[in-house]
């Protein structure tokens, strides 16, 4: 797929980026400082840049002139931030800037700001079969889980029976939080812990997501090997 560069000072917006674009089969370098980026940026052209405005030291929009003056705005470049101002998104835009994501970021403007951005860059070319691939992917349902149909389903008065000992007589917070510890872990195990389908199919936002699934105590980077 596609190589992007994160450029972010916030360890969170870095992580969370990392996943969600690795989860969609990019390869991503991820930097903490305008001064670490323009070291990759020398190094290697990426397809893409997500580039943050507000950093210590050289904002965003200071690299971004420098990218231009010195002739390496040549990928698109995707600024974010939460506190710009129409201004500042209006400069970026004349200095050579893409697009504009606002934080916090939503899982589906982030994955169509990237689809396009992808589009018009000069070196990103995905492979005719790979796109064909992707939209079979796209149009195909989300996996739901497996049913052994061999198994007769239980009685309404044995399924509730059944549930009830486990859940009916602990407090409503306590088991809440057991019943959706039981179904996201589920989820991970039949979706291959990919939080792109579990999100989807969960109709929660990836930050959500994230969030929900850390504070309930699981796990999110042990199926990573199966994706």
């Amino acid at each position: 797929m596609a190589s992007i560069l994160v450029v972010d000072d916030e360890m969170g917006i870095r992580e969370l980026l990392n996943e969600i674009l690795t989860d969609e089969g990019h390869t991503v370098y991820a930097a903490e400082s305008a001064i670490q980026a323009r070291t990759i940026r020398e190094q290697m052209r990426p397809d893409l840049v997500l580039l943050d405005i507000w950093m210590p030291d050289i904002d965003g929009i200071t690299l971004l002139k420098e990218w231009s003056k010195t002739g390496q705005l040549t990928m698109p470049v995707v600024m974010m931030s939460g506190h710009a101002t129409i201004d500042t998104a209006v400069e970026a835009t004349r200095i050579g800037a893409l697009n504009f994501l606002e934080k916090p970021i939503a899982l589906q403007k982030l994955l169509k700001t990237v689809s396009k951005a992808l589009e018009s860059s000069p070196k990103y070319v995905e492979p005719e079969t790979q796109r064909v691939a992707q939209s079979s992917a796209n149009q195909a349902a989300i996996p739901k889980p497996a049913i052994n149909e061999a198994a007769p389903a239980p009685l309404e008065g044995e399924f509730i029976s059944g549930i009830a000992k486990t859940y009916f007589d602990l407090p409503l917070r306590e088991a809440r939080d057991l019943f959706e510890k039981a179904y996201f872990e589920h989820q991970m195990q039949i979706m291959g812990g990919s939080m792109t389908k579990i999100s989807e199919y969960t109709g929660l936002e990836r930050t959500h997501l994230y969030r929900k699934l850390k504070a309930l105590g699981i796990d999110t980077s042990r199926n990573k090997g199966e994706q």
